[in-house]
């Protein structure tokens, strides 16, 4: 399984007036960890956009576990779930480097809309297709 980590530092606008870590921001973490993801394996949002595809979100899942408060450091793990349908899947831990307390987990999905015409993509891309077996996923 292909995977990737990224560790974040805990800014004074990510928190609640209580000092802890808002439920929101955790999707932007994860969207950290896609886009490292995509520096380390080249699959980059724009390598993406200039292949003619959108990648949208269409599902996102976050249980959370435990808190992380302004001034900690966190590490989101990015791990590629593979599929044989035409869309991305990710799975993420986050992880409190203070207390290496699992704080949240969770999963996205996205699907390819054509760039042009923002119609679903159906069937692989050729590009991703490449991909997937240049890294055996």
């Amino acid at each position: 399984m292909l995977s990737s980590e990224i560790e974040i530092d805990i800014r004074f606008s990510e928190t609640d007036a209580m000092g802890v870590v808002w439920h929101g921001n955790y999707l932007k973490f994860f969207e950290d960890g896609r886009e490292a993801f995509g520096r380390e394996f080249g699959l980059e949002y724009l390598t993406i956009f200039d292949k003619g595809y959108f990648t949208p979100i269409v599902k996102s899942e976050i249980d959370h576990k435990a808190s992380v408060f302004y001034g900690q450091k966190i590490k989101v793990i990015t791990k590629f779930v593979s599929s044989k349908a035409a869309k991305i899947m990710f799975e993420y831990q986050v992880i409190n480097l203070s207390t290496n307390e699992i704080c949240a987990v969770g999963k996205t999905m996205q699907v390819f809309l054509d760039r042009e015409t923002r119609l679903l993509e159906l069937l692989t891309p050729e590009f991703y297709r490449v991909w997937k077996e240049n890294y055996q996923v």
